[in-house]
């Protein structure tokens, strides 16, 4: 029986569908998403870099958003490669073992950036709440702490899902109607009893979003009424400015997140699924570097130093 369940995993292959619908629409949309995919690299890559060699910006916050870059590059990289041949080739099969292998690292980043965002939430509690403590308080050792943490935890909740979906068998090809492998679609295609794969999904989904919400609800309520205090208005727009990168970066994070669980997985909603995902999954890890660096002299300065460098020497 065993040797049966292992020969049907064996056999078992997916096709992603992408967005194969719209075949007019393949190159145009190869185009626009490795423009992004290009834009996402260089932006990502380019923040790392220009934290790096700028001592002005060697700080825990920037600590922590090169961090975030790594991550959104690492993101990017495991998810649009796959996206952009699926838009030029016929072939969209993919095996159970490739669908289940980018699965995990998609988890892995998705869940790392999602702890990094709320360590990011709590080192401005540290520094508008506490800022005479700042420096101490948020040590080299505990920011590094910090970020293993993140990293720890995603591969650890990756690893997890990821033995969930092992212990299953599969058969058949299987349809999945999106252009990336995600758990529930892998899980929809078991011939075996899901029931211990739908509860870790459920536990490990839930807590990831529920703990980390918590922690960037709780820190900026005790930043809101810290800087509502504050006798100086130039004073509360400074701190709020602080904030105004983060909070954007977290609306439309765990926003376009929430939206997706909300989405019924009915066939006239999986085009909204798929843009969805496209968003959360390829334009987010686009996004933050250019929301970090608009708001931000030090960055925009490094920025033109590089360009001005670059263009001298050319």
């Amino acid at each position: 029986m065993v040797n049966a369940d292992r020969n049907q995993t064996v056999a078992a292959i997916f096709v992603l569908l992408g967005f194969s619908d719209y075949p007019d629409l393949q190159i145009p949309l190869f185009l626009v998403f490795l423009t992004i995919y290009v834009v996402t690299v260089v932006g990502n890559l380019g923040m790392i870099v220009v934290i790096k060699i700028n001592p002005k910006l060697h700080t825990p916050m920037y600590f922590f958003l090169s961090h975030l870059s790594f991550v959104d590059f690492c993101y990017s990289t495991v998810v649009t490669p796959k996206l952009l041949e699926n838009l030029l080739v016929e072939d969209r099969t993919i095996s159970i073992t490739a669908c289940i292998t980018q699965f995990f690292f998609t988890a892995t980043s998705v869940v790392t950036e999602t702890f990094m965002l709320a360590v990011m939430a709590y080192d401005r509690f540290v520094a508008i709440c506490n800022p005479l403590l700042y420096t101490v308080a948020m040590s080299q050792k505990l920011c590094a702490l910090l970020v293993a943490g993140a990293y720890s935890w995603g591969i650890i909740s990756s690893l997890i899902f990821m033995y969930s979906l092992l212990v299953l068998s599969f058969c058949g090809t299987n349809i999945i109607n999106n252009f990336l492998c995600e758990y529930s679609v892998i899980l929809s295609a078991s011939c075996s009893d899901r029931h211990f794969s739908e509860m870790i999904l459920v536990i490990f989904a839930n807590f990831n979003e529920l703990s980390t919400l918590i922690i960037i609800i709780v820190s900026y309520l005790f930043i809101f009424v810290t800087v509502m205090k504050m006798r100086s208005a130039s004073g509360r727009r400074k701190a709020f400015s602080t904030c105004a990168s983060h909070l954007t970066a977290i609306t439309i994070f765990h926003g376009t997140i929430l939206f997706l669980y909300c989405v019924p997985t009915s066939k006239s909603s999986w085009l909204i699924v798929k843009v969805t995902s496209v968003f959360y999954t390829v334009v987010i890890p686009m996004l933050n570097p250019i929301i970090y660096s608009l708001r931000n002299k030090d960055v925009k300065e490094t920025l033109r130093k590089l360009i001005g460098n670059n263009a001298f020497f050319n």
